[in-house]
């Protein structure tokens, strides 16, 4: 072998290297949910500190931290300076608490205990196509936050966060501006339909979901300012929906049932909603073939968290929309994960 032969094989990773990174990604996610769920971001808003500082701060054992700040300043989060000293990087400013677009609520419900139990329980789901959740907890994830409120109030918060860059996207990519009014089914804490009304000052809203959720939401819609166009709904969108919208937004509603209830939800919107009347549901998308998709490893995760729950592709939005009376008239891809899939009555 020449010198040039070997410098060009040391040079490439082997296979297994190149299997190895995700195959322990799991140990990443969970040193992120830890340095969430301790708050380091946010003790090291000011600029750098060492690691026996943030230790004693956060309760925690100092040779331990610092030897989980020095394993994710490897992979880009946190960096260290000089010897056990740390700063933010702008992978790790996301995971302060009061920044735009922070993960870290998100960080740690991924990798709280219960979610990722159930993801440790992964091969129930495959044997048997049922809920990893719901075989360890005996009961699903909504039942779950509805007993245990911490825990649903940083899901809260987590889906708060993320609705930010969606709700962005979702502005930028669909035209609201035929739509008089706007009902918001199972809307939670009103984010996206507060911002829709922003960009849309002729429009009026109905946020519409379990009287819990409307009742959590009061705070953000106090401070958006458009209570004076927004109304709010209590009810159970299998029953039935409020009337006379001339749009029905579904946002990640959709993805959390099997056929049959989503099925139902779709019918209950057709019979709200006039003839004229415009769904929109807002989703991931599955591609086709080997095409890289968050929505496909989604997919696995409403296997794992929700009894039914699954990821579809247009040609099953089609033929869920068409079952309910509808018809699939546009999918609008946006700048995040999600799309807008836009079906009128058939």
């Amino acid at each position: 072998m020449t010198t040039d032969e070997f410098i060009k094989r040391s040079s490439q990773p082997e296979p297994n290297s190149a299997l190895n990174n995700p195959a322990t990604g799991y140990w990443v996610s969970q040193c992120i949910y830890i340095a969430a769920k301790l708050g380091i971001a946010d003790l090291l808003k000011e600029g750098e500190q060492h690691c026996d500082a943030l230790a004693t701060a956060t309760n925690s054992n100092k040779d331990a931290i610092y030897r989980l700040l020095r394993a994710l300043a490897s992979v880009g989060i946190f960096a260290e300076t000089q010897p056990q000293y740390f700063q933010l990087t702008p992978l790790a400013t996301y995971l302060q608490s009061d920044v735009s677009n922070s993960l870290k609520a998100y960080a740690i419900i991924l990798g709280a205990e219960q979610p990722y139990q159930a993801w440790g329980n992964l091969m129930y789901s495959m044997q048997t196509g049922q809920n990893a959740f719901e075989n360890l907890y005996g009961m699903n994830s909504y039942e779950f936050l509805q007993q245990n409120p911490t825990l649903g109030k940083i899901v809260d918060r987590a889906m708060t966060d993320l609705s930010g860059v969606e709700s962005a996207g979702v502005l930028t990519a669909y035209d609201f501006s035929s739509i008089g009014k706007l009902v918001d089914v199972g809307g939670g804490n009103g984010r996206l339909l507060s911002s829709i009304l922003q960009a849309y000052s002729t429009m009026t809203g109905v946020l519409f979901d379990r009287p819990d959720v409307i009742d959590r939401a009061s705070d953000l819609l106090s401070t958006a300012g458009v209570s004076d166009r927004l109304q709010l709904a209590k009810g159970d969108f299998f029953n039935t929906i409020p009337e006379g919208g001339d749009a029905y937004l579904l946002k990640h509603i959709i993805h959390n049932w099997g056929d049959e209830q989503a099925i139902a939800i779709l019918k209950n919107c057709y019979q709200a909603m006039g003839e004229a009347g415009r769904l929109l549901a807002i989703e991931m998308v599955i591609p086709p073939g080997n095409e890289p998709s968050a929505g496909k490893l989604m997919d696995i995760n409403m296997l794992v968290m929700c009894a039914g729950g699954r990821e579809r592709t247009e040609a099953e939005y089609g033929e869920l929309l068409k079952a309910a009376g509808f018809k699939l008239t546009l999918i609008v891809p946006t700048a995040s994960d999600v799309s807008v899939i836009e079906a009128v009555k058939d």
